[in-house]
């Protein structure tokens, strides 16, 4: 298969682009429209697994599941979403191109969030479907077209990439606070529906806007790649030794999101049952807590980039998986003021506020380390024969992690938050430390893959929450 983002790229005109700050207009469509879609995906996530357990005879009624019921359902939701990149990233490259697969996504997108105002058991299951086929088709096509938009070694590459990574997390801080009120305050269909509204923004964004991408995301067809060879001949020694590397990196993956993604479900569910939300005499939807993450992302993002560009620039050991164990440990750690909260619900019947800002604070750190360096690290190590099988191996392993969150927060129901929380804790730490143990032999193993500062599909990262351009 060709290289897509290069492919694409020559057919762009970047000369006559007309620029916004410097950049092309171009950008500027694809940043509205994932801050949109990310609005609608994040503010439903917020709200989902409260709508699910909320009793049927409530003010505010829902389906009056079980917690574990709702987040068996989660597990599996957020599971299928980035499962479904797959598909969606072939669908791109062998039919539609990016560009018409994001169009794609964005429809399929618009209906199923549209679908789920409506108050029905079918519409609830049509909608998710769809926004798991909207999500696959959309997420790992966008970010590719943004790359698309510079020359190959174009500066301002990196700081596209920082205006994109801005307009997502906007929008996940934006929309729990906005689509979690209106669900949880007027009811959670209103919710779904608002969140709606925010897709459909994004989506006349992006249509309105397709003049100024023209020649990015088109698809080129099925053409033999100048790299024939290469796809032809066996693996090497040397490439074999970097998939041995690649696939303990997506256990790190799969561990990593396994804890962290206990914030859509079993956190969730923490702060609306069991924690003291009142301030100042108002009480705090616990679906806000959801923004917290994306709140620490734009405030902390950059000073977290600029230590590790320092720490290595003193000629420290700044590898990625000496990050990517960091980043494990430093987010297991969080879930110790988790363990805080359940001694202190376990005393005197409710927990503070503080524990779960603790919490979602140290998360975020963990995640500003491992998240941005762990695919641009994939993608340095991939052969080019199999470099979209380990893209999507990279997206597997992220929607496996999300379904170990959804059966820990089942476990929890039985064995306990507090055992959890602490197990959690424990057992990363202990992740990364052996991580750090073999840190020598493993990065062995790469035979210098992070020294040569290139990869086969550079472009196509997957920008998700919190994720950001490399510094330096």
């Amino acid at each position: 298969m060709a290289d897509q983002t290069s492919a694409v790229s020559d057919s762009f005109d970047f000369d006559n682009q007309p620029k916004i700050l410097g950049h092309p207009a171009g950008l500027y469509v694809l940043f509205f429209t994932e801050l949109w879609e990310r609005f609608s995906y994040y503010g439903m996530r917020a709200i989902l697994v409260l709508f699910l357990v909320a009793e049927t005879t409530s003010a505010n009624p829902g389906f009056g599941w079980t917690n574990e019921q709702a987040l068996a359902l989660y597990g599996w939701y957020t599971m299928l979403v980035y499962l479904a990149s797959i598909p969606g990233g072939i669908l791109a490259d062998r039919l539609l191109g990016q560009k018409r697969t994001v169009m794609l996504g964005g429809l399929l997108l618009c209906a199923g969030h549209g679908i789920l105002a409506v108050e029905a058991v079918w519409a609830f299951y049509t909608g998710l479907g769809l926004i798991i086929l909207g999500v696959g088709c959309l997420k790992p096509n966008i970010s590719t077209m943004v790359g698309g938009l510079y020359r190959p070694g174009d500066d301002r590459r990196d700081k596209g990439f920082t205006i994109f990574y801005i307009g997502i997390n906007i929008g996940a801080f934006l929309s729990a606070l906005v689509v979690g009120y209106v669900g949880e305050t007027y009811g959670w269909h209103y919710g779904f529906g608002l969140a709606g509204i925010g897709m459909l923004l994004g989506q006349l964004m992006y249509l309105f806007g397709q003049r100024y991408l023209k020649g990015v995301g088109e698809f080129i067809g099925t053409a033999d790649s100048p790299d024939r060879e290469a796809y032809d001949r066996p693996l090497t020694e040397v490439e074999i030794d970097r998939m041995k590397v690649m696939f303990l990196s997506f256990l790190l993956v799969i561990i990593f999101w396994g804890a962290f993604e206990q914030a859509g479900g079993l956190m969730n569910l923490y702060a609306e049952q069991k924690t003291n939300r009142m301030l100042l005499g108002f009480e705090v939807p616990a679906s806000w807590f959801q923004s917290v993450n994306a709140f620490f992302i734009i405030t902390l993002g950059t000073a977290v980039a600029n230590f590790w560009y320092r720490w290595k620039n003193r000629g420290r050991e700044g590898s990625s998986l000496f990050k990517m164990a960091w980043g494990v440990m430093i987010m297991g750690w969080g879930f110790l003021f988790m363990t805080a909260a359940s001694l202190q619900y376990k005393e005197v019947g409710e927990a503070a506020m503080i524990w779960l800002i603790l919490a979602y604070l140290f998360h975020t750190v963990g995640e500003l380390c491992a998240s941005p360096v762990a695919l641009s690290f994939i993608t340095k190590l991939a052969p080019v024969k199999y470099a979209s099988f380990m893209m999507g191996a990279y997206f597997a392993a992220t929607g496996l992690g999300n379904k170990i969150a959804g059966l820990l927060g089942e476990w929890a129901q039985s064995a306990g938050e507090l055992e959890i929380f602490t197990g959690i804790a424990v057992f990363c730490t202990l992740v990364g430390l052996i991580v750090l143990a073999m840190l020598k032999p493993l990065k062995r193993l790469t035979h210098g893959a992070e020294d040569k500062g290139s990869s086969h599909f550079e472009e196509q990262e997957g920008y998700e929450l919190a994720d950001q351009p490399k510094v330096g």
